[in-house]
């Protein structure tokens, strides 16, 4: 088998393969006589048919498969031989398949480039320090109580965050339009669940009230018929509710599970928000790290593997959006930038492991599945599941790899602390 390779543009290679004829013809006539034993022809007894025969019936399709098969297993070989490390699937041309001589075939395609550690230690990054208060708490409670709200049917015009029942029938240009009525609507004004115009138009009504209103949609309405246009409203108010939020009592924190009181409901928040508080301030210092990593280490990136997760982040967010439809998908553009920093991480990432001997001990292991398995229902279930597939366990053992690596760079980091608010570091700000 002959090989050669060319460098192209980039990481791009192209190479050129040479099968001799003499290997194609002995496996083509390997697998003929093989045929042989079994085909089962006209005028023949299983077993008996001649070789000629048996080679003008199943000749052509043998070859191919013997081609396609050589092609594959050459192309391994190849790429072998000559040290390649191909970053995705190539492009093959064959020549055409003539018999009697020798088989050849171009790939071409982009290799994983030569990652080169320039700097990894000394970076400057900072350590968020926050402590959680009594007003932090009392704030988490505020949005339990909101958990439990309950309404209570009033007599009265609607004001800003009452609920209002509506019953509603719209038109576009005097025409109705699919999902134009509704009954029994709850809306609620000033929450920014409806559009601005509709809400505001509840504010001050009573029940039994008739209203029009005319409602105008954005321009990026997910509905292309709604998209841009205005329709026009007339709604009924049925009734007017406002809203009541529980006392912080014994009863309320049963509600939670908490038998224990205030006291224990409060330390339980305390907890909670601590370990939020903690991932938190490791999200950021993981996030300056390894922008640190990327800016210091550039690296060329092989186009095939941002396309690769150009696709696979495109897909993911449709998925999150509820879209099916291939012509509603989100534009590629936006998530390349989010694809090259991820690739440019996973290639630099892994250097790193391979040089400072970074290994998944079985504790790190451990723990990560454990913490896996326990936001889902039956977290002892998933954890089984998970050890008797080794594709499964080697895609945790990844990721507690790739946190070693974080906190090695962390260990080698210039940390400054800087003192701030757990609702800074939680981005409450709003």
């Amino acid at each position: 088998m002959q090989v050669s390779v060319e460098s192209l543009s980039g990481l791009q290679r192209r190479m050129t393969v040479q099968v001799p004829s003499e290997r194609i013809e002995s496996e083509v006539e390997q697998r003929l006589r093989k045929v042989g034993k079994t085909a089962k022809l006209k005028g023949f007894r299983p077993g008996k048919v001649p070789f000629k025969v048996v080679q003008q019936r199943y000749g052509g399709e043998v070859r191919r498969e013997v081609l396609n098969d050589l092609m594959q297993s050459s192309y391994a070989q190849a790429v072998a031989q000559e040290k390649l490390q191909p970053a995705g699937g190539p492009n093959i041309k064959a020549s055409s398949a003539t018999q009697g001589a020798d088989f050849e075939y171009v790939a071409t395609f982009e290799v994983y480039p030569e990652v080169e550690l320039k700097k990894v230690d000394g970076f400057k990054i900072e350590r968020k320090i926050a402590s959680i208060g009594e007003s932090d708490i009392d704030r988490v409670l505020g949005n339990l109580r909101e958990q439990r709200v309950h309404w209570h049917v009033v007599d009265r015009p609607s004001k800003v965050g009452d609920k209002v029942t509506i019953d509603y029938r719209a038109t576009i240009d005097g025409e109705g339009f699919e999902g134009n009525e509704a009954t029994d609507v709850e809306a609620v004004p000033g929450s920014g669940q409806m559009p601005a115009d509709l809400e505001n138009c509840l504010v001050g009504v009573t029940a039994e009230q008739q209203i029009e209103q005319s409602v105008s949609f954005p321009a990026d309405h997910p509905v292309d018929r709604l998209a841009g246009r205005q329709a026009d409203f007339v709604i009924t108010a049925k009734q007017v509710a406002e809203k009541h939020l529980p006392e912080i009592d014994d009863e309320f924190c049963k509600s939670f599970g908490v038998d224990g009181g205030v006291a224990e409901l409060r330390d339980g928040i305390r907890e909670n928000m601590s370990k939020e508080l903690d991932d938190a301030i490791r999200s950021g210092m993981r996030e300056q790290i390894l922008n640190a990593l990327i800016e210091k280490n550039p690296v060329e990136l092989p186009l095939t593997l941002v396309d690769q997760e150009v696709d696979y982040l495109r897909g993911d967010a449709a998925r999150r959006m509820g879209i099916s439809d291939p012509e509603k998908m989100p534009a590629a553009e936006q998530f390349l930038e989010p694809a090259r920093r991820r690739v440019a991480l996973g290639l630099l990432v892994a250097k790193l492991v391979e040089t400072a001997d970074l290994q998944a001990d079985q504790n790190s292991t451990d723990a990560r599945l454990q913490a896996m398995a326990s936001q889902y229902g039956e977290p002892e279930q998933i954890m089984q599941v998970y050890r008797k597939d080794p594709r499964l366990m080697s895609q945790i053992e990844m990721a507690v790899v790739e946190e070693k690596a974080v906190d090695w760079l962390i260990d080698k980091a210039k940390i400054k602390e800087i003192k701030t608010t757990f609702k800074e570091v939680m981005n409450l700000g709003a």
